[in-house]
């Protein structure tokens, strides 16, 4: 996929005042500082459409964009350990958890992992709520370029066998970097085709 056209679209405290559902939706969250701003840049080729920062929880509100005047790309704030008040994180949280509940036109969530990390109980309880939800999700381990090609490998499979546990049928995945542009096209080719089956449904 080639995108031509980004536009802001609007930036929602509340589910309610986001974009009426009439572009398929793909949404990105993810633990705070997981690199979730520098992914959603290397996507888009804007090098500040997402605002990084080395600050965790930077994104409060849920962000949309218009992809070539065909889907939304959604950034959405992240969880975890993010540098803002105990009520303001817990708002955080609520928001995400009624974004995935209302939003009927989210064809995929985009979970980005850390790659360098053994499984955190908070992501494990984020993909569980996805599935007991049966919210359609990818994951995408971020920071790849941080690990030798033998310590991903080991780090994947430590995270599918945790996984392995709870789930008969593991989630698909992307393995990324913002610095070499590792997975852009592969989540690119991933959108692209399933807007395309939209279409034919």
């Amino acid at each position: 996929m080639l995108i031509k056209s980004t536009e802001f679209i609007k930036s929602s405290a509340n589910v309610k005042h986001c974009p009426a559902p009439d572009y398929p939706e793909y949404a990105f969250t993810g633990r705070s500082n997981v690199g979730k701003s520098s992914l959603i840049n290397l996507l888009t080729g804007k090098k500040s459409l997402a605002k990084t920062s080395s600050t965790p929880g930077k994104t409060r509100l849920v962000n949309h964009f218009l992809i070539n005047n065909q889907w939304y790309l959604v950034d959405l704030p992240g969880y975890g350990y993010a540098r803002v008040p105990k009520k303001m994180r817990k708002g955080l949280g609520q928001l995400i958890s009624q974004y995935i509940a209302n939003r009927n036109n989210l064809v995929c969530l985009f979970l980005l992992i850390d790659s360098r990390h053994a499984p955190l109980s908070s992501d494990i309880a984020f993909i569980n709520l996805l599935g007991e939800n049966q919210v359609p999700f990818m994951l995408v381990f971020t920071k790849c370029d941080k690990l030798s090609g033998g310590q991903l490998d080991r780090n994947l499979n430590v995270y599918f066998n945790h996984l392995k546990k709870e789930w008969e049928t593991l989630p698909g995945y992307f393995c990324t970097s913002a610095l070499n542009q590792t997975g852009k096209d592969d989540i690119l080719s991933f959108i692209s085709q399933t807007n395309a089956e939209l279409k034919m449904r």
